[in-house]
């Protein structure tokens, strides 16, 4: 989220992460949607039962900058590598397997990186508009 608000806030972003680093991410609204989709589940499919990896979208920083650019062409990213947070989004995996969820209850996400940023910018722009 802070990407997004310095994306607005200030036309710039330093990211702490290595520019290629890929990290799977969900949006808040399909986190949500898939606990509601699970709990509504048909229980005899659920050969896990409750337990299931979900995933949405697995982007680096520079792929998440160039979303940005595409809405706000002067944004600008910067890079100063926290070894900490390095080593923390080295240790994420590249892409979660939810195929279990997919197969037992149907679980598809709805959001990508370019509807979430549409979303982000819009809803953090509108909510800094209404702090002022």
């Amino acid at each position: 989220m802070e990407i997004y608000y310095e994306a607005i806030r200030n036309g710039r972003y330093t990211c702490a992460v290595p520019k290629d680093v890929y990290m799977d991410m969900i949006y808040m609204p399909d986190a949500l949607r898939s606990i509601v989709e699970l709990m509504e589940a048909d229980p005899s499919k659920l050969k896990h039962r409750n337990s299931f990896n979900v995933a949405s979208m697995s982007f680096t920083p520079e792929i998440l900058a160039a979303e940005i650019r595409k809405r706000m062409p002067s944004f600008e990213m910067e890079y100063n590598i926290d070894p900490v947070k390095e080593a923390i989004a080295n240790s994420w995996p590249n892409q979660l397997d939810d195929s279990c969820a997919r197969e037992e209850w149907g679980w598809k996400p709805q959001w990508d990186i370019s509807s979430m940023t549409d979303d982000m910018l819009t809803a953090i722009a509108k909510k800094l508009e209404c702090e002022k």
